[in-house]
């Protein structure tokens, strides 16, 4: 052959041309895994547990990066620049089941809580209630969740709504004594009190369980009304 001859190449193999038809497809996906692992997330809440703040069918928006930077796919922390604070609304393994729930921090390291008769007390300070009219509560509990009452919270300078049934069921726990919440843990309820798997059942949470901050509702499904999504929910602010 001479130099001037052009040289033929070899034919692809199969596994070659799978490859160079899919491997856009195969880095997005990559990407994406690794962005949502790290950096943010957006998570599907199928319980009430957070009810009234989160609804059930809420996809929440979770920053992963709000408190510290992990190594995807894992619980290892590369570097850290800031703790959760009191009414965070945050995500975490269950050290319970390892389950990954979402709750809202009532307790950080140092703090004396306790729970009398659905009633929160923090480092001596007893957190004011008042019961919210029914024009202020989303449509969509007026109606399903009649047997109970939604109330605004005001404790250390934080306000939320929480949800209290009107008669609690007799192995619903709504009490509890003072704990002083040692270093490194966290204690967490869910807003809904009478129907939440939090500190009453799973105990205290480590600091290294906490994956992020929820902020955001992305977007909201109305499960009871063949899924249809809610508008008034898109990119709602969660408080």
């Amino acid at each position: 052959m001479q130099s001037g001859d052009l040289q033929l190449q070899p034919k692809a193999t199969p596994a070659q041309n799978l490859w160079r038809d899919w491997r856009g497809f195969v880095v997005f996906i990559f990407v994406m895994v690794i962005f949502r692992s790290a950096v943010a997330d957006w998570n599907q809440v199928p319980s009430g547990s957070m009810l009234p703040s989160i609804l059930i069918g809420d996809r929440v928006v979770v920053d992963k990066l709000a408190y510290d930077l992990r190594v995807p796919l894992t619980l290892t922390r590369v570097a850290r620049w800031d703790n959760p604070q009191r009414s965070d609304i945050v995500t975490f393994q269950s050290p319970k089941d390892g389950l990954l729930l979402i709750k809202r921090v009532i307790g950080i390291p140092g703090d004396i809580v306790s729970l009398q008769d659905n009633r929160l007390s923090i480092n001596g300070i007893a957190g004011e209630y008042e019961k919210l009219p029914l024009e202020v509560i989303h449509p969509d509990l007026q109606m399903p969740f009649s047997h109970a009452d939604i109330f605004s919270e005001k404790l250390l300078g934080e306000e939320r709504q929480i949800m209290l049934f009107r008669n609690p069921s007799k192995s619903t726990v709504t009490s509890f004594q003072p704990i002083t919440v040692p270093q490194g843990y966290y204690l967490m309820l869910g807003d809904n009190r009478d129907n939440s798997g939090d500190y009453r059942a799973i105990g205290l949470v480590p600091r290294s369980a906490i994956i992020g901050r929820a902020q955001t509702v992305a977007f909201s499904l109305n499960y009871d009304d063949y899924y249809l999504p809610r508008g008034d929910r898109f990119l709602a602010d969660l408080k």
